[in-house]
């Protein structure tokens, strides 16, 4: 009993420390955020953040994936039931590419807006390290999909469905958290809060761009 307290009290101070990260890495940046000020946000002892994970970077990177991964393993076994019940529609797949992404980007327990910011920063960083990060976190995933569509869209080639997918990833990474501008836009009549109903508009709108590239003269691509 001794040592399962123990084990409890340890994976709760891990979390204690990757939710600190997470919040402080957010709102000052990779940078800004001192493993001191992490830390002391969390509650422990610094020596505790370099025993687990070595540097900042790698602190950083545990805190990255503990999001990503979770966010990714939805997604990925969505796509293995539609693709297990046949070939599924562009919609299906951009749906499970979507939904995970922008439930988890209004959802303060798995990260909410400090993820989605935190993802946007790193996907856009010029250092090599970030963009492994990146590579390790999502390329594997990506591939999956591209996969999925050139399966649903016969005639989308792998470059067309490779810019699709990252114009469908980064237009979706812009609303992945609600900030109250498309309520401001729309006099009220769009609620980003609503992800069912930015949701259903979003697969409309990249499944239509989709289908275009596949459909797109050759001399077009």
């Amino acid at each position: 009993m001794a040592g399962h307290t123990a084990g409890t009290a340890k994976a709760t101070a891990k979390e204690d420390i990757l939710d600190a990260a997470e919040a402080l890495f957010a709102a000052r940046g990779f940078e800004g955020a001192s493993m001191r000020a992490i830390a002391e946000a969390a509650g422990v002892a610094q020596a505790l953040l370099h025993y687990h994970y070595k540097t900042k970077e790698g602190l950083f990177e545990a805190m990255f994936t503990r999001r990503s991964g979770a966010i990714n393993r939805i997604r990925l076994a969505r796509l293995d039931v539609m693709l297990a019940r046949g070939r599924p529609t562009v919609e299906d797949i951009v749906e499970a590419l979507l939904r995970p992404t922008i439930e988890a980007g209004h959802d303060p327990s798995r990260g909410g807006s400090r993820f989605a910011s935190l993802i946007l920063a790193t996907s856009t960083a010029e250092g090599d390290w970030q963009k492994g990060l990146v590579a390790r976190s999502y390329d594997s995933m990506a591939e999956r999909f591209i996969a999925a569509l050139m399966g649903a869209l016969p005639g989308l080639g792998r470059a067309e469905a490779t810019w699709g997918y990252l114009f469908v990833v980064g237009a979706a990474l812009t609303q992945m958290a609600p900030t109250g501008r498309a309520d401001r836009l729309s006099g009220g009549a769009a609620r980003d809060e609503d992800t069912d109903a930015m949701l259903s508009r979003a697969v409309i709108f990249a499944a239509a761009g989709l289908k275009a590239l596949a459909t797109a003269p050759p001399d077009d691509h």
